[in-house]
């Protein structure tokens, strides 16, 4: 018996079925309640083809997080004068259903950022414009649970127009669960608690309370290297990255390198930021005046050395996210209303178009998730 043809049809079944079990995840600024405002497609793993599923209406739905429980948090009613909410979703791949499950207020106006710890029992909050940090419970079966803790927070920075009081852009937990960290642009801080899952307010002053940034910068997004021992924050309004080492809730600084071309010196509007999963190349999405996705490679002491730049191929690149298995980069381009699928090359980091053009209104976030 020939073993090749069984092989290549086992090997083309694996590849199959894993291409058919890659999900992503849309929010889109749909500005009505009864409008389609999250979206559920199913990822091509060979062609990076993009097929709608599913959709659920709700209205402004603009930062998702996915969970590996198959639960789905959502920041909603955001640029919604007076209002502001969290939502969650149950979402059934074997049905391929989408299901609302409830939402509880947002303690703030304007929630753009939520996460969940690694022990799936609480879901972390940001409100930009009443600038706070909001805990709540997640119940077993995946609803949210009213507010256990609700910091809010006052002081501004230098901008008088853009850091006239808080801002906080992102809430983030540390690789081993026990830490969080909420970069707020209107203070120029990078705000630090520590988390105790098993307590019933969690969230408690940590040793280091907060990291002051570059005066101006305005840190926007935040995330850890997968080794556990490097952070980085990208700063929307100057433009850079700050890359630091990391150690029990303590951020030290140890480099400042700009997302931008030497020749921009105003106007930056620098958005999102990750790291591919094998810790080798950090991606960082830059809107405004040039729609980039800007390419640092990462060296073993977490210094980053700028590769170039990809065109994000549409107009206000806000949110991206690389798949787990680090093959493809999705971004989307709110202004364009695009979702642009890349396929990376794992040795040199580069990006490239890949699979069919997808339109989604006013498409604000973009997550990944494999079932």
């Amino acid at each position: 018996m020939n073993a090749k043809p069984y092989l290549l049809f086992l090997l083309l079944f694996v590849i199959n079925t894993y291409a058919q079990n890659t999900y992503v995840f849309l929010g889109s600024y749909n500005q009505n309640q009864v409008k389609e405002g999250i979206y559920v497609y199913q990822l091509d793993t060979v062609s990076g083809n993009l097929s709608k599923i599913t959709s659920a209406k709700m209205g402004n739905p603009s930062y998702l997080t996915v969970t590996n429980h198959g639960f789905l948090y959502a920041c909603t009613n955001t640029k919604t004068p007076n209002e502001g909410s969290v939502s969650a979703y149950k979402f059934d791949p074997k049905k391929k259903k989408l299901s609302f499950i409830n939402k509880q207020n947002s303690e703030g106006e304007n929630p753009v950022y939520v996460s969940t710890d690694a022990s799936g029992k609480w879901l972390a909050n940001g409100n930009y414009t009443e600038a706070g940090v909001t805990l709540h419970p997640i119940n077993p079966d995946g609803s949210i649970g009213a507010t256990t803790q609700n910091f809010r927070y006052t002081e501004g920075s230098v901008d008088p127009k853009r850091q006239e009081k808080s801002h906080i852009h992102s809430t983030v937990f540390s690789p081993k669960g026990d830490y969080l960290f909420a970069p707020d642009l209107g203070a120029d801080k990078i705000r630090i608690y520590s988390f105790h899952p098993e307590s019933s307010e969690p969230l408690q002053s940590a040793p280091q309370s907060f990291i002051k940034t570059v005066a101006g910068s305005g840190p926007r997004h935040f995330t850890f290297h997968p080794n556990g021992k490097f952070a980085y924050c990208i700063e929307e309004m100057g433009g850079a990255v700050s890359a630091y080492t990391y150690s029990n809730g303590k951020l030290d600084n140890i480099q400042r390198i700009y997302s931008h071309p030497e020749t921009l010196t105003e106007g930056f509007e620098s958005s999102d930021i990750h790291i591919s999963p094998d810790g080798k190349f950090l991606y960082a999405t830059n809107r405004g005046k040039e729609n980039n996705i800007a390419l640092f490679s990462v060296a073993e002491n977490g210094m980053l050395k700028h590769l170039g730049y990809q065109p994000t191929l549409g107009n206000h690149p806000r949110i991206f996210a690389i798949s787990p298995n680090g093959k493809f980069l999705i971004v989307a381009n709110v202004n364009s209303n695009s979702v642009v699928v890349f396929k990376r090359d794992k040795a040199t980091g580069l990006l490239t178009k890949a699979g069919n053009d997808t339109t989604v209104e006013h498409v604000s976030c973009v997550q990944i998730a494999e079932y």
